[in-house]
């Protein structure tokens, strides 16, 4: 049997089933980040006191690294989840959704490189070795400023290009026909609220509102995808060029 035939009869995977799959994963990174932030480092954390957050670490050396664990099931979801919507959205422009998930790569590693900061805490307090020239107050201060350029990698990097990307499939949400525009619309609100942490100060200053568009944004796609889907008809016309042909760069057929 030739290559060509057996392609043929390879089982096409459904885009309702990749919707799906894509909201399981999206649920799946919003679960786990709450537990890295809101549970692990909310709890052990004080951010003007490397002393207090030193004793918390110690005294939960388990909880702290399973905050490094949810990081890094939060990052690889996340990774899966981008290659899942690029498919799923490049029948609308796919040059933007190559960009979308370039921005995405780009956060996803942005928290990466912040985990490596979270877990290096522990070594540091850990009495290792070659840091017995520090004191114990040393050591402290120490673990305090790798978290601290944990969060500034994560907040002022990572949030900043995810703002970036849900903007951008925002729009392509809203574009697309098979998903809701007002779904669109509020995953790119959702990303114009973490733009902020662009500048620190300004985001500081409006944290407590800038969570609401993030959070409503990203759940509302998060639950679209997990318990609708996509109307699938829709976006195999939007596919195979009948209702976007410009979009895919292919003349409309005859």
């Amino acid at each position: 049997m030739s290559t060509a035939a057996v392609e043929e009869k390879k089982p096409e995977v459904s885009p309702l089933f990749k919707a799906r799959i894509a909201g399981v994963l999206y649920l799946v990174t919003v679960l786990t980040r709450i537990l890295a932030d809101g549970v692990v480092r909310d709890r052990l954390v004080r951010s003007m006191d490397g002393a207090a957050t030193a004793t918390n670490i110690l005294a939960h050396p388990s909880l702290f690294r399973l905050g490094f664990a949810a990081d890094v099931i939060a990052f690889a979801s996340y990774i899966a989840l981008t290659a899942l919507l690029y498919e799923l959205l490049r029948p609308v422009n796919r040059s933007l959704s190559l960009m979308a998930a370039f921005f995405s790569l780009v956060a996803c590693i942005s928290q990466a490189i912040s985990s490596v900061f979270h877990l290096t805490v522990l070594n540091v307090l850990g009495g290792e070795g070659y840091l017995r020239g520090f004191t114990t107050e040393q050591l402290q201060a120490l673990a305090l400023l790798l978290l601290k350029l944990r969060a500034v990698t994560y907040h002022n990097i990572g949030l900043v290009f995810l703002g970036l990307y849900c903007i951008t499939i925002g729009y392509l949400i809203f574009r697309s026909t098979y998903l809701p525009r007002a779904v669109g619309a509020l995953t790119a609100l959702a990303g114009l609220a973490y733009l902020p942490f662009l500048w620190p100060p300004l985001a500081k200053s409006l944290l407590p509102y800038l969570l609401i568009p993030a959070g409503v944004g990203q759940i509302s796609l998060t639950l679209w995808l997990l318990i609708v889907g996509l109307n699938v008809p829709r976006w195999r016309e939007r596919a195979a060029g009948i209702d976007g042909p410009r979009d895919r760069g292919t003349p409309r057929p005859h």
